[in-house]
């Protein structure tokens, strides 16, 4: 009994250690104050991306296959469906609004708007008075906000990390490696979901329909 309840202890105390937030460090590199981040593209369009994922929750762990579909300059479409089955479940954001209806599975699978746009390549952060910026090699990052809300990652001219800073902590990010992976990570609940990119292709429209969940 007593080497049960100390193995639970052990468990418990290493998954509170697990979702302890992270102190944001110093903003490395050499400073930069007349550098800007570098522009965002402007996207027009419509694009279909299909990929893999995997999700990794303190209780689970789900993957399968997606979909996304975007209607530049503001508009996304999310399907996901489970490996081995037929379930699955969809995500619309327009602007400012995102629905996510559907299993709790679903919810968990999507960031919120900076962090889904920031999968996606996208810097929806807008730059202000009091953005620090520093340089390392090819590296671009910053600091925006005063306390500092997030910070970004560039590599030349690419989005490649995106993370949500509150109360001087790392609450959550986005990182787009070079390989076409993608991993998203709440550090308050260990929650992780990574994508490959399987696909990426330019089509020419959607039906309307698909905006309506």
């Amino acid at each position: 009994m007593f080497g049960s309840r100390f193995t639970r202890s052990i468990t418990a105390l290493l998954l509170i250690a697990a979702c302890v937030r992270p102190r944001v460090e110093a903003l490395p590199g050499a400073p930069a104050p007349s550098r800007r981040l570098p522009p965002s593209p402007v996207l027009t369009g419509h694009r279909k991306i299909v990929f893999q994922w995997e999700l990794k929750d303190e209780d689970m762990t789900a993957r399968g296959d997606g979909v996304a579909r975007i209607a530049y300059p503001d508009s996304v479409r999310l399907d996901f469906f489970l490996g081995g089955s037929y379930a699955g479940g969809a995500a619309v954001l327009i602007g400012d609004s995102l629905q996510v209806p559907g299993p709790d599975v679903i919810r968990r699978l999507v960031p919120p708007r900076q962090l889904l746009w920031a999968a996606l390549g996208k810097l929806d952060v807008p730059a202000q008075r009091d953005t620090v910026v520093r340089v390392d090699g090819q590296i671009v990052r910053a600091d925006i906000g005063a306390p500092v809300r997030w910070r970004v990652s560039f590599r030349g001219d690419s989005l490649s990390r995106l993370e949500r800073v509150s109360g001087g902590r790392l609450y959550e990010w986005v990182e787009r490696g070079p390989d076409q992976h993608v991993q998203y990570r709440h550090e308050g609940s260990g929650r992780t979901l990574s994508l490959v990119i399987q696909r990426s292709d330019a089509v020419t429209t959607f039906d309307p329909s698909i905006w309506r969940l």
